[in-house]
């Protein structure tokens, strides 16, 4: 009797559908590991979290709202010992000039200086730049192997025909200058004014690039 009563239980507890739902030791949810990533997101790499020891050639630019890792000409000064700007074609008014003999990103001091081109129809980098580049943005400079994050600290707009000599010091303080045409637009590559930022290098800064 005693055997027939505990195989009828036995099987009271297979079939019986809520059975194992009455069970009060629930298992936990598993809880997602730290690197899990939710649907419809990704994660975004710390870019700025390893900046450069020391100098490097810019390859390309990546500056939120403006360009995604846009190519950098090293290019060599005309011969007024003036920096060139990127080639006027296409391809050209999409990428910056960076001024090959002088001073490198990462440098202890002065200014790395870049350019871009700005187009009547609105389409060029420098266009882009003084609509969307800002005291307070940043500027994500990288090597070849090398990454190294600016903080746009000024923008100034200067007359064309006076020169910048801030533009050119190469005694100060590590900065990344940037210098592109701004309206008015006179004639053919004549513009009235220049548009400059100036951007201080990020040592130190941990905090996830936009």
């Amino acid at each position: 009797m005693a055997l027939i009563v505990a195989t009828v239980i036995a099987l009271a507890w297979t079939l019986w559908p809520d059975a194992k739902k009455a069970d009060p030791v629930a298992k936990p949810t598993p809880v997602p590991a730290a690197q899990d990533i939710v649907a419809g997101t990704t994660l975004r790499p710390n870019v700025c979290g390893n900046p450069a020891q020391k100098p490097f050639v810019p390859k390309q630019i990546s500056i939120a709202g403006v360009a995604d890792h846009a190519n950098v000409l090293a290019l060599p000064r005309d011969g007024n010992n003036v920096p060139q700007a990127p080639p006027l074609s296409n391809v050209g008014k999409t990428e910056f000039a960076w001024d090959a003999p002088t001073i490198k990103p990462g440098e202890r001091k002065g200014n790395a200086l870049f350019n871009a081109h700005t187009w009547p129809d609105g389409s060029a980098m420098g266009n882009h730049l003084l609509a969307n580049l800002h005291v307070g943005d940043r500027i994500v400079v990288f090597g070849k192997w090398e990454t190294l994050c600016y903080k746009v600290t000024k923008r100034t707009v200067i007359v064309a025909s006076q020169g910048s000599y801030e533009y050119y010091v190469q005694d100060g303080p590590p900065q990344l200058a940037l210098i592109v045409c701004s309206p008015p637009r006179l004639g053919p590559g004549n513009w009235y004014h220049r548009t400059i930022w100036y951007a201080s290098p990020m040592y130190g800064d941990s905090e996830p690039a936009t």
